[in-house]
């Protein structure tokens, strides 16, 4: 079972932070990290997971509202008495970009499904490129049509389609592939981890990345780790999980 820190460490940590994509390196467990970019007002691609900055930091209202530097001025909570600010994808890209050139991965949410974001795709797909990161990186979105705008601007990019059920990843998949014209199975799997409800078998072979929810972070640890087994009986190959540092040390 492949293992990837989602948000970060974000069970210890603050979600989408510095803080909690430094902790997910530093306990080397897993191949790689989740995360979600948004743009800001000026056009800025940041590192948030809400459409609203009011759950994460101390302000009010929608990312899409406030400038890059008006972002920068709000606090995120740390329990620790220390301040975290959103972090811009280049500054979460100067963090990772040593590691990912020696096989860690980075999967890029594109949190398009509620607002648009124009432009978002070409944006994130230059600046990936214009550090030679394409091989180490994998876009997702609940968006088919965010997907697709990405496809066009990189062929070769690696997809993951992101749904509740299993099903519905897999009709997106399929639909987008015929579209795109890629090969048959090439699109990822990205469903809620409780909503497998297709057998192993007519997964067809394909990378399923199962997702659990996030949290009101951050929140005491709990130090649980689940039965991997049983995921894995139902065809899921790799996990977005909150808390991966309880896993182990991963030789990646």
């Amino acid at each position: 079972m492949n293992i990837w820190a989602h948000r970060g460490c974000s069970q210890r940590h603050p979600e989408n932070t510095i803080e909690s994509f430094t902790e997910a390196i530093r306990t080397e467990v897993a191949i790689g990290i989740e995360l979600d970019i948004q743009l800001t007002k000026d056009g800025k691609l940041v590192v948030i997971h809400d459409e609203r900055v009011d759950r994460t930091t101390n302000g009010i209202g929608f990312v899409r509202d406030f400038t890059l530097s008006e972002l920068k001025n709000l606090a995120i909570w740390t329990g620790n008495d220390r301040i975290e600010r959103i972090p811009t994808m280049e500054e979460v890209l100067d963090l990772l970009e040593t590691r990912m050139r020696k096989g860690f991965l980075l999967n890029i949410e594109l949190k398009t499904s509620v607002y648009p974001y124009s432009g978002i795709e070409e944006k994130i797909v230059d600046l990936v490129h214009d550090r030679g990161l394409q091989d180490s990186v994998v876009y997702s979105s609940f968006s088919a049509k965010s997907l697709m705008n990405l496809a066009k601007v990189d062929s070769e990019a690696k997809l993951g389609v992101l749904d509740a059920k299993v099903s519905d990843c897999l009709v997106k998949a399929k639909g987008l592939e015929y579209m795109l014209g890629k090969p048959d199975g090439s699109i990822a799997l990205h469903p809620y981890w409780k909503e497998i409800d297709l057998a192993k078998e007519e997964l067809e072979n394909r990378t399923v990345r199962a997702w659990f929810s996030g949290h009101l972070f951050p929140e005491k640890p709990t130090g649980t780790k689940m039965d991997m087994s049983k995921h894995a009986d139902k065809g899921i190959t790799d996990v977005f999980i909150n808390e991966p540092e309880v896993y182990g040390v991963n030789k990646v």
